[in-house]
This record gives C-alpha cells, sequence and structure tokens, in this order.
C-alpha cells in the first residue's frame, strides 16, 4: 500500500462555490455570515442554485457552473453533505472545503466561526489539499462512483445473501451473511467501522473488504491493494442490492456482478495545514477515555 502526499496548492483564490446541506432552510443566518466571512476576504461568493432556492436567496448557479466557474467549492453542512459534493464534482477535478455545521467531523474540520482566521491562512497559502482515493463500480448497466463506500447487501431481512468473490478474475472468496462493505481508507471510520473492519489512513490506496454479520467467523475483513479489480458475483435467487455512499441505490439480480476498481481521478479535500488525523479519531473515537 501507499500513501499519497500533496504539496498542490490552488492557483487562484478569488472565488468559492458554495453548496448547502439539503432540507436545513434554517441555516440562511449560518450561510450569511459565511458569505460575509468570504466577502471581507475578498473572495467573491457563487451560492449553489438548491441552496439559494432553499434560504430564498434570488440569484443561484448550477452545479455544473460552481465547478467551472468556482476556484473551489464549499460544502456547508457535515459530512455527508461533503460526500455528496465530492461525488457530483468528481469529474470537474476541483478541492472542496467542509464547514461543518455540528461537532466535527472526520471530513469538515473548519467551524464556522473559525473561518475567518482559516481564509486568512488560505490566502497566504497556509493549507494544505488531501488527495483522497475513490472507488469506481459498476453494476447491469449502472456505473457509479464512491467516495466512502460501496455496500452489496440482501434485498430480503428473512435470508442471507451469498456473494463469491473473485480479485483479477480469479475467485478468493465465498461469502455467506448479511453483506459486504467495501470500503476506501476515507470510509474505513464509516460503517465499515461499526461493523468490524480496521481504520486505515485516509491517504493510503487500499480496498477495504469487510463482511457484515458473516455466518462464518472466518469471515475477517480484508485489506488489498488498490490496483487489484475486485468482482462480487451474486448467487443469491433473490439478487441484491447495491449502495453506493449511502445516498444512491441499484438492484441486481442472481448471477449479476459487482465489478469494482480505483477511480482514475482522487478528491481533494481542503484542511487546515496544522489538522492531525489521529487527533481526530481521539476526539471522534473517544480513544484512551
Amino acid at each position: 500500500m501507499k500513501t499519497s502526499k500533496s504539496f498542490e496548492k490552488l492557483d487562484v483564490v478569488k472565488t468559492a462555490g458554495i453548496i448547502l446541506k439539503p432540507n436545513s432552510p434554517e441555516i440562511k443566518k449560518t450561510y450569511t455570515q459565511i458569505k460575509e466571512c468570504f466577502l471581507e476576504a475578498n473572495i467573491d461568493v457563487l451560492l449553489e442554485v438548491n441552496s439559494a432556492q432553499m434560504i430564498g436567496e434570488e440569484q443561484g448557479y448550477d452545479f455544473k457552473a460552481l465547478c467551472t466557474q468556482a476556484d473551489f467549492l464549499v460544502s456547508v453542512g457535515g459530512d455527508g453533505t461533503l460526500i455528496s459534493v465530492v461525488r457530483r464534482s468528481f469529474q470537474f477535478d476541483v478541492p472542496v472545503l467542509g464547514i461543518h455545521l455540528g461537532t466535527l467531523g472526520f471530513l469538515t474540520d473548519i467551524m464556522p466561526e473559525e473561518l475567518p482566521n482559516f481564509l486568512a491562512k488560505l490566502k497566504k497559502g497556509i493549507y494544505r489539499i488531501d488527495h483522497r482515493m475513490m472507488i469506481k463500480g459498476s453494476a447491469n448497466i449502472n456505473n457509479f462512483v464512491a467516495f466512502n463506500d460501496i455496500v452489496i447487501t440482501r434485498k430480503s431481512i428473512s435470508s442471507m445473501l451469498r456473494v463469491d468473490a473473485k480479485i483479477n478474475g480469479k475467485l478468493f472468496n465465498s461469502y455467506y451473511g448479511d453483506g459486504l462493505i467495501i470500503s476506501t481508507p476515507t470510509g474505513s471510520t464509516a460503517y465499515n467501522l461499526s461493523a468490524g473492519g480496521p481504520v486505515v489512513f485516509p491517504l493510503t490506496d487500499a480496498f477495504i473488504v469487510t463482511p457484515v454479520a458473516p455466518h462464518s467467523l472466518t469471515q475477517r475483513p480484508l485489506v488489498l491493494p488498490a490496483d487489484f479489480e475486485i468482482e462480487f458475483h451474486v448467487t443469491d435467487s433473490l439478487g441484491a442490492v447495491v449502495i453506493v455512499d449511502g445516498q444512491d441505490i441499484y438492484e441486481i439480480d442472481e448471477n449479476e456482478s459487482v465489478k469494482i476498481e480505483i477511480a482514475s481521478k482522487k478528491a481533494k479535500l481542503i484542511h487546515r495545514q496544522e489538522r492531525n488525523y489521529f487527533e481526530v479519531l481521539n476526539k471522534k473515537l473517544q480513544w484512551g477515555n
């Protein structure tokens, strides 16, 4: 496994494209404060059209316009909002900054009250852009990308799921249980963690394959190099459900497969230069308490 280090900086810091947490009109006041912070830092703001409609703003821009006209995107909400923004902007290769509205997130580490100080550092180049591995998958006629994970699960709660797993075309395991989680290192602290999978440093290039409630206790989580192509062949007569980042759902039938490999591009997340991943783990997981 290799880790990805980047010394990349934004070419210019003139325009930010902002996307707000959906179905949250109550954050209008917070958005107004955030917008003022950007304008005071001489950074223009473009608000995504659905966000604008949600809070009653007259002018909004479609998401493609944000990705092509803004120097970077800003997700205002939680980790779920940021994951959605990253997936939607994937093809445009644009960095994303996460502003968190609750407690510290795994991905969103800037609180609204910290924004003025962070923007001052951003203008001086005192920040970093992390490159996070993404995975692409295909099931039947559907193609998709995931930032956190791809979950293959049973259709019915009354039966378990049977899946044959192959690496580069060769069978390596047969799973029987509630399903499988194929996670990126970034997603290792999401569903993968709750299912007993390992925490993997987020700048690592690797797949984590974690069985969910396996029938056999010998079925253990597995970490695989990212240059493998993994295929999961559903042998269950009921078929299966594929869930991408907890946001998109696809159904597949018996004898159909889900093929997964590393995506050609990586997500780009803007962070405070001093951000320490292990401090985040300590706070979020309460290690040592």
